[in-house]
């Protein structure tokens, strides 16, 4: 059976005026304006709705004021509680020579000491760290004299292009102070944490023995 929609239909009995049915240009045409009208509408009142949950969610984070020391010296700053050690270091206080690599823990180049003990800074909340001690690459040296660590690592060319050095380092000087530097199997487990894209880990291992044999 035809569905096409007739051109035009008689009269009706009795009428003294013709009428015209709509044709099939007229219908469409009406169909696809109603139906744009209700999308519109829906879209409207969708994007009102969403700016309206999106001002609702845009309320300022919550924030914390925390003091610790860093490098010896004193700081205060209040910070969003969601800010990480790494961005505390890197964006409020300049101290960029703690790296951002994987900012998941995976990769050791945010290591920094925290207590003595390294962490992961990349995985530390700052506002946790209320009347503690950090140390990073830049705290390590005293003055123009090198740390042992670092000197060793110029000795021994233990690094290529420089990206993990500072975490290595900062690994490198808590796994001796935690005293797993009784051989280089147990150095290369214990800094296992610290990736190395270059590949310079022989000499990574040389470096730790050497400033663990000064101690």
């Amino acid at each position: 059976m035809s569905t096409e929609l007739p051109e035009s239909v008689p009269p009706p009995t009795g009428s003294s005026e013709p009428h015209s049915a709509p044709t099939r240009r007229t219908f469409i045409a009406t169909t696809t304006v109603a139906g744009g009208v209700v999308v519109a509408g829906g879209a409207i009142g969708g994007v009102l709705l969403g700016g309206t949950e999106e001002a609702a969610g845009a309320e300022a984070a919550p924030s914390s004021r925390v003091s610790l020391t860093v490098n010896g010296t004193r700081r205060t700053v209040t910070v969003d509680n969601r800010t990480s050690l790494l961005d505390l270091l890197r964006e409020h206080f300049d101290l960029t020579g703690t790296k951002k690599g994987c900012n998941a823990g995976a990769c050791g180049a945010c290591t920094v000491l925290v207590d003595g003990r390294r962490v992961n800074s990349c995985l530390t909340l700052a506002v946790r760290l209320e009347g503690a001690e950090v140390t990073t690459i830049e705290g390590l040296a005293d003055g123009d004299r090198l740390h042992p660590l670092q000197q060793a690592f110029i000795d021994e060319d233990a690094y290529q292009c420089g990206y993990c050095t500072p975490g290595q380092i900062m690994s490198g000087v808590g796994c001796i102070k935690e005293g797993h530097t009784g051989s280089p199997d147990e150095i290369r487990e214990w800094m296992s944490g610290n990736i190395c894209r270059c590949g310079c880990y022989v000499k990574i291992v040389r470096a730790v023995e050497q400033t663990a044999g000064r101690k």
